[in-house]
């Protein structure tokens, strides 16, 4: 439990992660605000179920025919941008949309214009699942963040519609649309704020030896030029790998696990489907609890499924999710058969909350295992390709469980759909287990360590140096590249993790042509550059890297609040500093 907790405290501390949750939560809402909304302005005018299912239908064609081009321009722009155009996008259509339903537009134009609004949607599911995964510190905060994205959205699903109810029962429909108008600007002022990594960024697990690292910055070299021996050129932003070069034995090893993942994701989708038709079937008809008893049912898939996510929090956390992958479909397998035995609306709400829980389980762990597997070049377009798949095979459920249902009944149909999920969960989790397999130490739990185990930072307390961990920053140095330079400003707070580093300055008064002094070297375990930061001045020496190292870097705001966060921290630092001979900062 204590491991859950720690998870979540490093979850919380990553700020541009937390504000994209919790503007995607309040979007959500709006979302079904919305959906209800549209759902009951064509019953008022149609009074007419077919035409509510044409809308239906209409509304997820989008999905079967842009998903794979969505897909495609996720890995090819800026992920971000792609978000925020389609948030701003439906935001337009929904102020549109709001003033055609005040001025009794036709029907038709308002429904042409909300397939508009779902073929933007469609580019939103491939985009987000890329581009989460460039949040995140590392791959123990990608489980957590994924079922935090799970949890959240049940939780709309739960309290969406029946605010969408009150709120269309006191300020009509218009005042639906334009609230979710409101929603799409709340979650376009976040994204605004958000950084684009464009592709640099994976939700692998970063070795600072490896991808992912940040050279070191501009703002720590001066702007005149730099010593001739520093013949690495300095760099804001790691190099990209184009997708033709991805390596194609790495592309083998995907494949696999991602073919796993799809057979459980597709089983399961015709699952879905089916079990959003036969609600009303087993409400009705085998339960005789009427249009009440299907309010019942889509109630308990709700908590459910939030309860499903709140496990999976748990869940993910583990060095290997096959257990839990393989564990989820047996759960979802054996709510789906006790729902078809069920003989009271009370047992037909557990059981289906269970096989809720479960579908949610499942969605969060494969999310995960699917981030990690698939590299960034191309995890748009696979989840591009994979969202297609799981629609059709959602309206596949939908038209033909209902349909096998009435020929042999539902306890059989059901019974039957949950032994195909067992068989599904138990292959699917065989194949993707080489990538079920998470690292055996997280670098967000290895860069917590680097700043615990600093004298200096004693007394700081733990859920603050947690969350201040995963805002520091690989950067990679090369011999004879200049770290910080005296006299700079200062702005970065570092921590040597390799390396050999070289401090020396230069006396007020001294010839320009003179050599510096050498105050001392400095290796892996050391700091440097509190001084400026504390003092608020500048550069009191330079710092220049005498073999290839690593560093971590700290921004100056993040460092000042983990000084304040420790008792006298400050005047300490100053002390243990004050006088010594190789002071670099």
């Amino acid at each position: 439990m204590m491991a859950v907790l720690r998870a979540y405290r490093l979850l919380l501390g990553n700020r541009p992660l937390s504000r994209l949750l919790a503007g995607e939560f309040v979007s959500s809402i709006g979302d079904w605000l919305y959906l209800v909304a549209i759902l009951i302005l064509v019953y008022e005018v149609s009074n007419d179920p077919l035409v509510l299912g044409i809308v239906g239908a209409a509304r997820v064609l989008p999905y079967v025919v842009l998903s794979i081009p969505a897909g495609i321009i996720a890995d090819r722009f800026d992920r971000r941008l792609i978000l925020l155009v389609t948030d701003v996008a439906r935001g337009v259509l929904m102020l549109v949309m709001a003033a055609l339903v005040a001025t009794n537009a036709p029907i038709v134009t308002i429904v042409g214009l909300a397939v508009v609004a779902t073929c933007f949607s469609t580019f939103f599911g491939p985009a987000i699942g890329a581009y989460l995964p460039s949040l995140v510190a590392d791959e123990e905060q990608l489980g957590p963040a994924n079922s935090a994205w799970s949890t959240l959205d049940n939780l709309a699903y739960v309290i969406g519609p029946a605010v969408g109810g009150l709120l269309i029962a006191a300020g009509g429909l218009v005042l639906a649309f334009i609230l979710n108008a409101v929603t799409f600007a709340v979650i376009a002022a976040v994204l605004w704020r958000l950084p684009s990594p464009g592709h640099a960024a994976t939700g692998e697990a970063r070795d600072p030896s490896t991808a992912g690292e940040t050279p070191v910055a501009h703002g720590d070299v001066a702007a005149t030029p730099a010593p001739a021996a520093a013949a690495t050129p300095v760099t804001d932003a790691a190099p990209t790998q184009p997708t033709s070069t991805v390596d194609r034995e790495r592309l083998r090893t995907v494949v696999v696990p991602v073919l796993g993942l799809a057979l459980i994701d597709l089983v399961g989708s015709v699952a879905g489907g089916g079990l959003g038709v036969l609600t009303v079937v087993i409400a009705v008809s085998s339960l005789g609890a009427g249009d009440a008893g299907t309010g019942f049912l889509n109630a308990g898939i709700g908590v459910g499924g939030l309860l499903g996510a709140l496990l999976a929090g748990v869940f993910v956390l583990r060095p290997s999710l096959v257990g839990v992958l393989a564990g989820g479909s047996l759960v979802l397998a054996a709510g789906l058969a006790a729902l078809g035995i069920s003989g009271s609306m009370p047992l037909a709400v557990g059981t289906i909350a269970v096989a809720s829980a479960g579908a949610l389980l499942v969605e969060v762990t494969s999310t995960t295992i699917l981030q990690r597997a698939i590299p960034d070049e191309i995890r748009g377009r696979t989840l591009g390709v994979l969202a297609t798949a799981s629609t059709l095979a959602f309206a596949a459920g939908s038209f033909a469980l209902p349909v096998l249902a009435n020929a042999v009944g539902i306890g059989t149909v059901l019974a039957a759909t949950g032994a195909a999920v067992a068989v599904a969960g138990l292959v699917g989790a065989a194949l993707a287990a080489p990538a079920a397999r998470r690292a055996p130490e997280s670098i967000a739990a290895t860069r917590f360590a680097s700043l615990a185990r600093l004298t200096l930072f004693s007394g700081v307390p733990v859920p603050t140096l947690e969350a201040v961990a995963t805002r520091l920053v690989p950067v990679t140095a090369r011999a004879g590249d200049v770290v910080i330079r005296q006299g700079d400003s200062a702005d970065r707070f570092y921590v040597i993790e390799t390396g050999t580093f070289e401090v020396t300055r230069r006396e007020p008064g001294e010839p320009a042509d003179a050599p510096p002094a050498r105050l001392r070297s400095m290796t892996a375990g050391e700091v440097f550059g509190e001084i400026g930061l504390l003092r608020a001045t500048a550069r009191t020496a330079t710092v220049t890297a005498m073999t290839d190292g690593t560093l971590l870097a700290l921004d100056g705001a993040s460092f000042l609040e983990l000084v304040n966060a420790g008792p006298g921290l400050a005047p300490r630092l100053l002390d243990l500093r004050r006088g010594a001979p190789g002071a670099a900062g």
